[in-house]
């Protein structure tokens, strides 16, 4: 999709406030959003990196900054993880 075919639609999708602002301003910005939501849901990266047709290296490099508040899943799969053995 050419930039103005987006700038267009976002003009008629969006409230003036909302198209003026940089919200998915590119094409890029949903797959960018679509991705950090994956990972932020907990989609282990190799998924997410397959899915987005990345390696798991260049998925990290990219979104590792993206990925917030999974400590506490993270401690708690680890903990279950101790347990079970």
């Amino acid at each position: 999709m050419s930039r103005r075919a987006w700038a267009a639609a976002r003009a008629k999708a969006l409230p003036p406030a909302e198209a003026a602002s940089p919200l998915a301003k590119r094409v890029y910005d949903l797959r960018h959003a679509c991705v950090s939501t994956w990972l932020n849901a907990g989609v282990p990266a190799t998924q997410v990196a397959q899915w987005a047709g990345h390696s798991v290296e260049v998925l990290l490099r990219i979104y590792a900054k993206c990925i917030v508040g999974q400590d506490e899943a993270a401690r708690r799969r680890i903990s279950d993880a101790l347990r079970e053995t």
